[in-house]
This record gives C-alpha cells, sequence and structure tokens, in this order.
C-alpha cells in the first residue's frame, strides 16, 4: 500500500506523519530528526503487513531524500523499514483539535496503530511527539 505520509524512525519505533499538501510533514521530520530520529520517507511511504507487524518503508526512487523548503532537496541516512508505532495527522485549523482528547487508534491494512492529530505547524508538535511515544497515556 502506498500512502502520502512522511515516516521517521524514534527510538526504533515508526511514526507516520499524515495530511494535506503543505502541511508541514516534512518540516515535522525535518524537526523530529533535528533531535534525533532517523529518516525513512519523506512525502510518500510504503506500508505493508508482514508477520503480524505494519511495517513502512521509502519508495527506492526517493529513498533518503528530504524536502526542505527554501532550501531543496537533502539526502540524508535513513532506516530502510520500521514498525509502525503511531500515525499523525497534521492539520491547519486549531480548532479541529480536543484539548484532552481519548487515546484512539488509526486502522491501517488491518492493523490499529495509535493515532494523534497535531497542528503541522506548531513548535510543539516534535516535543508532543516525543512525549507522547515516552509517556503513559493517562485517561482524564
Amino acid at each position: 500500500m502506498h500512502i502520502h505520509a512522511s515516516c521517521v524512525e524514534i527510538e526504533k519505533r515508526g511514526v507516520l506523519l499524515a495530511g494535506p499538501s503543505g502541511v508541514g510533514k516534512s518540516d515535522v521530520a525535518l524537526r523530529l530528526m533535528d533531535g534525533g530520529a532517523t529518516l525513512v520517507s519523506d512525502d510518500q511511504t510504503f506500508l505493508k503487513v508482514e508477520g503480524g507487524r505494519l511495517l513502512a518503508s521509502p519508495p527506492e526512487k526517493i529513498a533518503g531524500l528530504i524536502e526542505v523548503r527554501s532550501v531543496g532537496l537533502l539526502r540524508f541516512s535513513y532506516s530502510a523499514e520500521v514498525e509502525i508505532s503511531l500515525y499523525v495527522e497534521l492539520v491547519e485549523d486549531p480548532a479541529l483539535l480536543e484539548r484532552l482528547p481519548e487515546l484512539s487508534f488509526y486502522s491501517l491494512l488491518d492493523r490499529r496503530v495509535r493515532f494523534l492529530k497535531l497542528l503541522g505547524k506548531a513548535a510543539s508538535t516534535p516535543a508532543a511527539i516525543r512525549a507522547f511515544l515516552k509517556g503513559t497515556y493517562q485517561d482524564v
């Protein structure tokens, strides 16, 4: 399956960054990489299920490349494959966000992964992703 999403690996966990064109997928990926994440793919990602695990990989033609607006295409080392742990839907409108959402999941290829909806352009978005991966979710 091919999806319009970027993907990074954080401590052996894959994070898919999805949303409409221009919402900030590459920007969030770049900011996560600046904090130690590894690029998997930028803007286009292949998904498959193998051994019960949902795996992401880059299309061969763009493997290791990320588009940095106003800079150009840059090459980085990358992970060829990672198991997806989190699906992040990036949005532009803060009105689409809940202040204290319940833990939710997203289904891809009949596999459920944890789901977050965050602002693509917010400075706190990479920190929120890292905190979510490190913390224990607490319902209110």
